[in-house]
Formats: structure tokens, C-alpha cells, sequence
């Protein structure tokens, strides 16, 4: 990263992330991305009325994560092989 703050950087240098920050800003995202999912998650949990609504919610979302992640995965190996 770089050693100014924002507003700082000087006109001869480019603006935005220098290419060495690229992996970090990846994981950045990534980690931003995966809070921000947890998040909803766990707020439609906090809406379930009983602890047995709640496990029936978790079933739920197990069983459509596990088909998307299906989907993608037949759609990358249709578009590989």
C-alpha cells in the first residue's frame, strides 16, 4: 500500500490501487463480500419466531447454496471442456 493518506497522492502517480495492492484488494473484496452475505443470513435468522423456524431456516439455506454452487460448477465444466 501506500504511505499517504487519501487526497495525498501526487499528481505523477497513478490514481487508485498500485498493481502490488491487486491480491490484497482481491482478499479485501472477497472477505467484504463473504461479512456482507453472513450478515443477511443471519439477520433472516434473527426474523425466524422459534429455534425450530431457525433450523428449518438453515436447512433451507444449505440446500440452496449447495444447488447454486451445483449450478456453477456444471456451468464452469461445461465451459471448460
Amino acid at each position: 500500500m501506500t504511505d499517504y493518506s487519501t487526497g495525498e497522492c501526487p499528481d505523477d502517480e497513478p490514481v487508485g490501487y498500485l498493481p502490488d495492492d491487486l491480491p490484497y484488494l482481491k482478499r479485501a473484496a472477497e472477505r467484504g463480500r463473504h461479512e456482507i452475505v453472513l450478515g443477511s443470513i443471519r439477520a433472516h435468522l434473527e426474523e425466524q419466531p422459534t429455534p425450530g423456524a431457525v433450523h428449518s431456516a438453515v436447512r433451507n439455506w444449505v440446500s440452496d447454496v449447495t444447488a447454486l454452487g451445483e449450478q456453477v460448477a456444471k456451468t464452469k465444466r461445461r465451459n471448460t471442456g
